[in-house]
């Protein structure tokens, strides 16, 4: 992988590859890595500076103990569930070293101002930006839903409103394998031109 010190700006973000949670390991960002990649993540479009996306650091107690709810919750609601599976998301938001919980309050007093599609594009943009701040500290990254972010009792777990929509998961640490590049959609397959 080329180092990232020597890339131009684009290059950089042509190199950014997201990296299967299960393949990232130690180290971690330390606390002061991880308030840039939070300042990072912070540069965003923010119409009328509304601020609706909220971040939420999960230590490893908590990772513990969101596990143990995965477990319950998918053992529960899949009967006859192997052991296996039931580890796999006890053990899952512990996957890699560093957990975010990313969170959209939409601003209410500027919604007839700043739209919900709006401000909710506004914490998609924070997750981007997150995982470029991780990538430009030479750290991976990769952004998930899966359907924890989906249910109540996780939401409440955490400390929201069920109402709330939690726009997923980001895992960051260090690559155990550099990343392949895979296929992308193409610009010929979704751009058009009009002129009038």
């Amino acid at each position: 992988m080329a180092n990232l010190s020597t890339l131009s700006p684009i290059d950089f973000i042509l190199t950014r590859r997201s990296v299967v949670a299960a393949n990232i390991t130690e180290p971690g960002p330390t606390p002061k890595e991880l308030d840039i990649i939070i300042d990072a993540g912070l540069r965003v479009p923010d119409h009328s500076r509304c601020g609706p996306g909220r971040i939420q650091i999960i230590g490893k107690k908590g990772q513990f103990e969101l596990g143990k709810l995965y477990a319950e919750l998918f053992a529960a609601e899949n009967e006859g569930a192997k052991e296996e599976m039931i580890e796999y998301w006890r053990d899952r938001p512990s996957s890699a070293p560093c957990l975010l919980a990313i969170s959209c309050y939409p601003n209410q007093e500027k919604m007839e101002k700043v739209p919900l599609i709006e401000q909710q594009m506004s914490v998609g943009a924070l997750c981007q930006n997150l995982l470029n701040g991780a990538h430009a500290l030479g750290y991976v990254a990769q952004w998930l839903t899966e359907w924890p972010s989906y249910r109540d009792e996780v939401k409440r777990r955490l400390g929201h409103d069920p109402s709330v929509d939690l726009l997923g998961f980001i895992f960051i640490g260090t690559a155990l394998e550099q990343p392949k590049e895979r296929k992308r959609v193409g610009a010929e397959e979704i751009v058009s031109y009009w002129d009038g």
